[in-house]
Order: C-alpha cells, then sequence, then structure tokens
C-alpha cells in the first residue's frame, strides 16, 4: 500500500501535510466503530488548500492514510507532546471528543503500534529525513513547512476557541528566529484573522525533531482553524467561498519560506 504521495520541486523547502490522509486498510476498518471509519478528526481538505505549493518550488509530501491507523506526527516512542494535557497516541484509540475508534475487544494491542509504525510510519518519516538530508547537501539547508488543521472548538484538548492561525516552532527552537517572524507577519498581518506564535500548538514531532536551526535544517507548523475553510459538522463539506479568502495567506506564509530558504540557501 502507498502510504504517501511525494513530488519534487526545485527549492530548499519541502511541505508535509501529515493528516489529510483518509484511506484505512480493510483489516483496520473492519474492527473500528462508525467514528473511526469516519476519519472525524482528519485534517479535511488541506491537501486542497495548499495545492500552490508545487507552484511556488516546494517539495510536497502528503499521507494517503488515516491519521487513526498511525499518527504520522507523535513520536513512535508514544512520549506525550503536552505533559499535563490529553494527548493523543501513535495508534489513536479514541477521538479527539474521547468517542471510542474501535469496537469493544478489537482495539490494537501494543505490538500491533509497532508493526503499524514500521508499516506505515516509518516510510513516511524516512523520505522526509532523505529529502531534507538531499536539500541540505544540495543547498546548504531546507524549511520544512508542516501543514494541519483542527476543529475551532474541541472541549477535550484546549479551552474556548483556537485562533485562526496557531504557527509553532517549538517555542523558537526549531526555525531561526527570521524565518519565524517572516511567516508569523504573513498570519498576523491579514486582516479579519486571529494568529498565534507558539501557542498551544507548538509542533509536534515533525516539527520537533525536523527543525534544527544548527544543522541548518528549520521546521515551522501551521495549525489552521478549520472554520476559515470548511463546514466543521459532518460531512465536513469544504467552503469555496471561505477558502478562496484564506488561501492566499497561506501562499503568502509559505512564499515567505520560500522567499527566505531562496535567499539564504539558493541565492
Amino acid at each position: 500500500m502507498t502510504v504517501y504521495d511525494f513530488s519534487r520541486g526545485e527549492l530548499p523547502v519541502l511541505v508535509s501535510i501529515p493528516h489529510d490522509g483518509r484511506e484505512i486498510p480493510d483489516d483496520i476498518a473492519g474492527r473500528m466503530t462508525e467514528t473511526g471509519r469516519a476519519n472525524i478528526d482528519a485534517d479535511w481538505h488541506v491537501g486542497r488548500l495548499y495545492e500552490f505549493a508545487g507552484e511556488l518550488g516546494a517539495s510536497v509530501i502528503a499521507a494517503r492514510l488515516s491519521r487513526y491507523v498511525v499518527d504520522l506526527n507523535r513520536d513512535p516512542a508514544d512520549t506525550a507532546l503536552y505533559p499535563g494535557a490529553v494527548n493523543t497516541g501513535i495508534v489513536p484509540h479514541l477521538s479527539f471528543d474521547g468517542e471510542p475508534l474501535y469496537r469493544d475487544g478489537d482495539a490494537p494491542e501494543a505490538a500491533e503500534h509497532g508493526a503499524r509504525v514500521e508499516r506505515y510510519w516509518r516510510p513516511y518519516h524516512d523520505r522526509i529525513a532523505a529529502t531534507l538530508d538531499e536539500l541540505r547537501t544540495r543547498f546548504g539547508g531546507a524549511v520544512l513547512y508542516d501543514a494541519h488543521s483542527i476543529r475551532s472548538a474541541v472541549p477535550r484538548l484546549f479551552e474556548g476557541q483556537l485562533p485562526d492561525f496557531n504557527l509553532g516552532t517549538s517555542g523558537g527552537d526549531a526555525a531561526a528566529s527570521e524565518l519565524e517572524a517572516h511567516a508569523f507577519d504573513a498570519l498576523s498581518s491579514a486582516p479579519g484573522y486571529s494568529a498565534v506564535l507558539n501557542g498551544r500548538f507548538k509542533g509536534g514531532y515533525i516539527t520537533r525533531t525536523y527543525g534544527r536551526p544548527a544543522d541548518n535544517l528549520h521546521a515551522l507548523q501551521l495549525e489552521l482553524s478549520q472554520r476559515t475553510y470548511m463546514n466543521e459538522a459532518p460531512p465536513f463539506d469544504y467552503r469555496p467561498e471561505l477558502a478562496a479568502q484564506v488561501q492566499p495567506v497561506l501562499r503568502e506564509t509559505v512564499a515567505a519560506a520560500c522567499d527566505w530558504a531562496r535567499d539564504r540557501y539558493a541565492g
């Protein structure tokens, strides 16, 4: 089974889309509840929102499998991202709302978690690592932009309503301050939207692992509120009239990362 799609660009920038996949292997889907099969917590339509990335010169990797099969933005050792907060695991058993994803007695055991990591998680990360190594060898450095979205309100995970744009750089550890500033300026200056830097979502495993500025590798994560471009209730319809307003802001943000990477590494 193909676990991701990949396209190569000409700039030292890689856009990662780890949670928009919806495919679930039959042997897993057959054990799931209706909630699990419905992919309630997918990063719906993010690939569509970022379809411009290739035009800007970035390479793009996008998962095909559901995050319920294995979560590509979690530590394979299942270490919590945010200690003290509710965390979803490498192989989730519950939805963001705390609903079971598997029928009674059918949830995967630890051995199956490990097998899924090797079969489905590892190839995605091998491709990220190899691509960043290739870009760094060719240009001297690279930028990874990790694209996400989430419902604007998930009481089990956070209080209140999220800002529209949630940019994370692991508290500044994952990216050069100048790159962080350029990206956040594109978001915070967009009229009609709210933005926060390193708020509730500071960046997941991908940002924290591959963002190593000392090695000339920089990572940004953008968690986009889904209310900016879609209906947040089933069937999770894409709303073109909303998307047409937010997509230019996303394009400007990725373009800011591309321009910075071009000036620093490909100039």
